[in-house]
């Protein structure tokens, strides 16, 4: 098999996959913000390959979805 028929095989196997800044932007918040809600263990899932971090889109889209409050105080469930 050629390589590109390889990489092509595995790419179509992945998600599609956002940097994050990429993500930042997708979400509407800054590359910081974002860096700091990972940290925190509170912003969407992500996936490191070596050094680098990824963001499924589905997974930003269903960490959105997630973030439904009705007051300032209380979080819908």
């Amino acid at each position: 098999m050629s390589n590109y028929k390889r990489k092509s095989a595995r790419t179509s196997e992945l998600p599609e996959l956002l940097s994050a800044a990429e993500a930042a932007e997708f979400l509407s918040l800054s590359p910081i913000t974002l860096s700091h809600y990972r940290c925190q263990g509170r912003g969407p899932i992500y996936r490191k390959h070596g050094w680098r971090i990824f963001y499924a889109k589905t997974d930003l889209v269903d960490w959105s979805n997630r973030q439904t409050w009705s007051s300032t105080s209380d979080k819908l469930h």
